[in-house]
């Protein structure tokens, strides 16, 4: 195999994605046969070389598995959680290959979650610049006006940085009404602070698609694998054109 550049072999690995593999580097935990390596764009061969993080040597997956998950609330999705919470790892104690999530759920938010051992496609997904839209439902306790919905359409001031044009609609009215909410971009606590923004508060909140790939018919707590379709699907929405 030719050699390539160490962050893409991390990300290949299922070690991180490229940008977070990159950080690995600059904090100086990779090493290639038993040398520290911290500069970008260091190259490698897998398949001679030595790669390791923390450590620990790193292996190319014998092949990519593709995960959807219907995360339930009080569930941290990260690998491991300091303060002992339950993660979304637990969840998948079935599945053989290690995994990580694709983008992020908050600890009270429910629904799809994506996870992969494809660092490509994973960075591809939570990169700002694919624009892959995310769907969620949402209940809040108080109706948004006219007015604050086009707001909400047009993108509001959150930290001091506008986030980019979304949709809005109501989808159920009652005195706590629900929304769909769709979004290009995903930000930590995005929605529950843009509801915040115009004095509502987000009660509960379900991520229901992630660009082609639908929660439908998944219960909480459960997983299953991509179809090969769906895999296909997925990696074309996020810009990644199949090669024969």
């Amino acid at each position: 195999m030719p050699e390539e550049r160490l962050q893409k072999i991390l990300a290949h690995a299922g070690i991180a994605s490229r940008r977070k593999a990159e950080e690995l580097l600059t904090e100086g935990r990779v090493s290639v046969n038993g040398k520290t390596v911290s500069e970008l764009g260091s190259k490698a061969d897998p398949d001679r070389d030595l790669i390791k993080v923390d450590g620990q040597l790193i292996r190319l997956p014998s092949r990519h598995v593709y995960i959807a998950l219907n995360k339930p609330r009080e569930v941290v999705t990260t690998v491991s959680d300091p303060e002992g919470r339950r993660t979304v790892m637990h969840l998948l104690k079935a599945v053989k290959e290690r995994v990580y999530p694709v983008g992020r759920l908050d600890y009270n938010s429910e629904g799809l979650l994506l996870l992969t051992n494809d660092g490509d496609l994973a960075a591809r997904i939570m990169a700002p610049k694919t624009h892959l839209e995310k769907t969620y439902v949402v209940k809040a306790n108080g109706y948004l006006t006219t007015e604050q919905l086009e707001q909400f359409r047009g993108g509001v001031a959150i930290h001091g940085h506008r986030t980019a044009p979304a949709h809005i609609k109501i989808i159920k009215q009652a005195d706590n009404p629900w929304y769909e909410v769709r979004l290009i971009e995903g930000r930590q606590n995005q929605i529950r602070l843009m509801f915040k923004h115009f004095g509502r508060l987000v009660e509960k909140l379900k991520r229901v698609r992630v660009g082609p790939i639908a929660l439908t018919g998944l219960p909480p707590g459960l997983w299953r694998y991509l179809s090969a379709p769906e895999v296909v699907r997925l990696k074309r929405a996020a810009g990644i054109k199949e090669t024969k």
